[in-house]
């Protein structure tokens, strides 16, 4: 069996040649899963209805968003521009979330090319975030009952304070957020388990806190996790302040899909953060979560 994963051209947007967002990255990892086999062909998701949208954020919101209507403070803390093609991305990548969450739970693993916009809450987005796509999948599982308690397990190097504050009264959802304490957002939200770590980790200490934390997770009782793999964690980004190699985020990666499957818990990868100096690492290092999850499944 091949691993399943979804991809979409509409995760590239028009936001201008000179923004430090690298958007040319999903596009890239596409090829680069594709060229080195790790891929055969892909899932292709459609754009995310109001209607599952809506679970996790607000109507005012999703309107505002799609008529073009946001205030310009919003528009500048979410960072993009608010043009169609960013639009229909963020639709189009959230939908992409919410299919491999049906395609994790058919087949034990599958993933996103795009995903863990975890920085975006109920009323509104922020830090590169429009729609938080796994939130709306987490409550797209729930409300179908297609799962009954979710883990979010968030290893990019910010907060996911989106999805703290989107389930802070959900018991059916725990939110684990490991990340830089001194990083972006400046003020935490409260996660179920919130690790923060100091700046210039290297890979020894972080892999032992993580395999620390994930034992004390296999205690619970999950029947599905969403994995947000962000690659912002490497020695070389720009946006992030830990010192992990690309050997760290290999064996973070690989400890963390083959603990959930080895359980026969569905999980679903999406990509989160990454910014690094060098591009074509950037894509490398964000290919590493779809190795590890086809890994699996072979």
């Amino acid at each position: 069996m091949d691993l399943s994963v979804v991809n979409h051209e509409d995760y590239f947007a028009k936001i201008g040649d000179d923004h430090k967002f690298p958007i040319n990255k999903f596009g890239e990892l596409a090829k680069y899963l594709i060229d080195k086999k790790i891929v055969k062909k892909f899932h292709q998701p459609y754009a995310c209805s109001d209607e599952t949208l809506k679970r996790a954020h607000s109507e005012k919101y999703i309107k505002d968003v799609k008529n073009k209507t946001l205030d310009q403070n919003t528009i500048k803390k979410i960072g993009f521009p608010l043009v169609d093609s960013v639009i229909q991305r963020s639709l189009v990548a959230t939908g992409g979330t919410v299919l491999a969450t049906k395609l994790a739970i058919k087949n034990g693993v599958a993933c996103n090319t795009a995903g863990g916009s975890h920085h975006a809450n109920y009323n509104g987005g922020a830090g590169y975030c429009v729609f938080n796509d796994v939130a709306v999948a987490a409550q797209y599982l729930l409300d179908r009952g297609l799962a009954g308690r979710i883990l979010i397990v968030d290893l990019d190097v910010h907060q996911g304070n989106g999805n703290a504050d989107i389930f802070a009264n959900n018991k059916n959802v725990f939110t684990f957020s490991m990340h830089s304490k001194s990083n972006y957002p400046a003020k935490k939200s409260i996660s179920d388990l919130d690790v923060e770590l100091d700046d210039n980790m290297e890979d020894a200490q972080y892999i032992k806190i993580l395999d620390f934390y994930l034992n004390q997770l296999n205690e619970e009782n999950f029947d599905f996790v969403f994995y947000i793999a962000g690659v912002d964690i490497h020695y070389n980004d720009r946006l992030g302040k830990l010192k992990i190699s690309d050997e760290g985020i290999r064996k973070r990666d690989e400890m963390v899909t083959k603990n959930f499957f080895s359980q026969g818990v569905p999980l679903c990868g999406v990509l989160g953060g990454g910014y690094n100096k060098d591009f074509n690492k950037l894509v490398e290092l964000h290919s590493i979560l779809h190795q590890s999850c086809a890994k699996l499944i072979k």
